[in-house]
């Protein structure tokens, strides 16, 4: 049996390599075995982390008679779904059609021309209430195959029919200051007012609804707006969902309160809250700052690759069990720390012999300050130590490029925020591996592992979050050339991802990318910005950096971008909180204010009370488009500020820049 897995730049391929079963790669010569068998495909959809992906393989992937039983019936294909997106987002709205929910990992039962025609997500090896075991599925599917494969056939042919008539692009709306404060009233009613957040559990952390609150709140001053982002924040902070020993934050919470989270810890998550941290902790949250401070550090200590990007995620299990690296038993924390700082610690991170988690163990949470600074050092050290002699998670580290683009502007603008420079040279290093490895012939790839890049090739928010990457870098460094790759990325996005027949929607895709049995192209933001929301926000910011030539297009293409989310908006903000923070920067201008000169203190104040989503650019006169016929007033550096198409006279003092942006 071929291992068509060991050449994989996905970790969570070569996961499955040694597997009894003998999975094919997403490939062309798959579907072709499929036809040469006459067998349908047995698609595996799944990603590193996961932890019931875990599950499913040990007791199906790695049992050699439920393997010989794949073999035998179906030609099987392992997809890694941070790796293939495109794929997964397809078949993942066939199973949502077909169940009712989704989920990983994902299995799905396709003719050899990609047809779904029975899909679900895991399966347990033996059956549990309303759920066959896997054995059962594989064996039913494979005998409905063999007695009624015509009539299978043409039930695939009809789901792929209904899925491409149930999607139609958004139609235009407005989306102004009314539909904006709504959406502030909207959240408010869905908001959690006892444990933060919005919603039941499972509760998501919302990065980008926090940071479209923190901007309407410096756009209007809504007191309300920053009161639930501030409530949420700090929920999730002193929770167990955020890793109060060495930063960072989890997936998710599976109660309404922040207490157990799912284990892994995603780059994208981390990168997008460490964004509206900092920008919370500028506006003079002390406790949004330190874990700004502390996220920043996870990101480059623990996530950061030796080819200087950002691995994907680390796993929720340790050697099979979920949590085991991160959870303390009161009894635990005295063998780490003596009995009078165990006693403390089990007070202070709410430990009990009763226990919040699985087996009388605990998460970690911070419900208020150490009363002893120094205490509190010491002791977290000395836990940090102890957790390090553990059995660590597993890392996947590959570097995805839209991930790592989230990651270098949540770096540059935490850096701008908290005055870190070092974080923006991280940074920098990480938009140099993208540009040097993720780059061929002036198109994306999606993934690379150790230096290696891989073949899927780059879908929109791959574009779209690496050039928002290197406009921040841009603003940063006041370097062209950020710019200019930004630039190039978003002209190809504008080329190959637009719907042309609708203007202002984009398929996730490419023009020229694989074609699958349907283009897929989704305009809700969930754990992370909608490949469209994050080019509507780059673009509109690029507007605001490049020069007249190109700035009225790439405008147009934000506005019509907007024009098209006004209902979604409405209806559920809590799925378009990027598409909310691109509209609260358009409300604001967006706001640009450049420096020229040696403005070292007009830059402080501006990084300190330019609001969100404003670009803000130093360096000599003409040293770049914005910096263009912006002089020195009376040989002294000056700051220009421009909302929208009007400019303020040039100031000189600190003062009267912070005077010019109060207003």
């Amino acid at each position: 049996m071929a291992n068509r897995l060991a050449d994989a730049t996905s970790p969570y391929l070569l996961q499955h390599a040694d597997n009894p079963v003998d999975w094919w790669p997403w490939c062309p010569e798959a579907f072709e075995e499929a036809r040469r068998r006459e067998v349908p495909v047995l698609l595996s959809v799944g990603y590193a982390a996961c932890h019931w992906c875990h599950v499913m393989a040990h007791e199906s992937f790695e049992d050699p008679e439920t393997a010989a039983l794949m073999n035998e019936r179906f030609v099987n294909i392992k997809v890694d779904r941070e790796e293939r997106p495109d794929i997964d987002a397809v078949y993942m709205e066939a199973t949502q059609g077909m169940t009712g929910q989704g989920g990983w990992p994902m299995t799905c039962f396709l003719t050899a021309d990609g047809e779904p025609f029975h899909c679900g997500t895991y399966y347990p090896k033996t059956p549990m209430p309303g759920m066959p075991s896997f054995t059962q599925l594989v064996t039913a599917v494979g005998d409905a195959w063999a007695n009624r494969g015509e009539e299978v056939r043409k039930s695939a042919a009809r789901v792929v029919e209904q899925l491409n008539e149930q999607r139609s692009p958004l139609p235009e709306a407005v989306l102004d200051d009314e539909v904006l404060a709504g959406a502030v009233a909207r959240l408010r009613a869905e908001s959690d007012r006892t444990n933060g957040g919005f919603g039941d559990a499972p509760k998501f952390p919302p990065s980008m609804v926090l940071e479209f609150l923190l901007r309407h709140h410096e756009r209007t001053g809504s007191e309300e707006a920053l009161r639930l982002a501030r409530e949420t924040c700090s929920a999730m902070a002193r929770g167990g969902i955020y890793d109060q020993l060495a930063g960072g934050f989890a997936r998710y919470s599976v109660d309404a309160g922040w207490v157990v989270p799912h284990f892994e810890k995603m780059l994208y998550d981390n990168a997008l809250l460490l964004r509206a941290y900092a920008h919370l902790g500028r506006l003079g949250d002390e406790l949004a700052a330190r874990v700004a401070r502390e996220t920043a550090e996870f990101l480059l200590r623990d996530l950061r690759t030796p080819q200087g990007g950002f691995a994907a995620s680390l796993d929720a299990d340790t050697e099979g069990v979920e949590g085991l690296t991160y959870v303390w038993t009161p009894g635990q924390l005295r063998e780490a720390l003596g009995e009078e700082d165990g006693a403390w610690a089990a007070e202070l991170f709410e430990v009990t012999a009763a226990g919040t988690f699985e087996r009388g163990s605990s998460t970690l949470q911070l419900l208020r300050d150490p009363d002893d600074e120094a205490r509190w050092a010491r002791v977290r050290e000395s836990l940090l130590a102890a957790r390090a002699e553990r059995p660590q998670p597993g890392e996947d580290d590959k570097v995805v490029t839209a991930w790592n683009g989230q990651a270098i502007t949540g770096l540059v603008e935490a850096a701008a925020a908290l005055d870190e420079p070092g974080w923006v040279e991280a940074a920098a290093q990480a938009a140099e591996l993208l540009l040097s490895a993720h780059l061929v012939d002036g198109r994306l790839r999606r993934t690379s592992r150790e230096g290696v890049v891989g073949t899927a090739a780059g879908v929109l928010e791959d574009y779209a979050c690496f050039a928002d990457g290197l406009l921040a870098l841009h603003q940063a460094t006041a370097e062209e050339r950020w710019l200019s790759a930004a630039c190039e990325l978003l002209d190809v996005a504008l080329e190959q991802f637009a719907d042309h027949e609708h203007p202002g929607t984009f398929h996730d895709t490419a023009g020229d990318a694989e074609a699958l049995v349907r283009r897929p192209s989704d305009p809700t933001d969930n754990a992370s910005p909608a490949g469209a929301s994050a080019l509507a926000a780059a673009l509109l910011t690029a507007s605001a950096l490049v020069g007249p030539d190109r700035a009225g297009g790439y405008r147009s293409a934000a506005e019509q971008a907007l024009s098209r989310v006004g209902l979604l908006v409405q209806r559920v903000p809590r799925f378009a909180g990027h598409w909310l923070t691109a509209a609260e920067a358009r409300a604001h201008g967006p706001l640009q204010v450049a420096i020229v000169g040696d403005g070292g203190e007009l830059l402080a104040e501006a990084r300190r009370t330019a609001p969100g989503g404003a670009v803000v650019l130093a360096g000599e006169p003409g040293a770049a488009p914005l910096l263009a016929d912006r002089p020195l007033v009376d040989g002294r550096a000056a700051a220009y500020v421009c909302h929208g198409y009007v400019c303020d006279h040039p100031v000189t003092t600190r003062s009267e820049l912070a005077a010019t942006l109060a207003r």
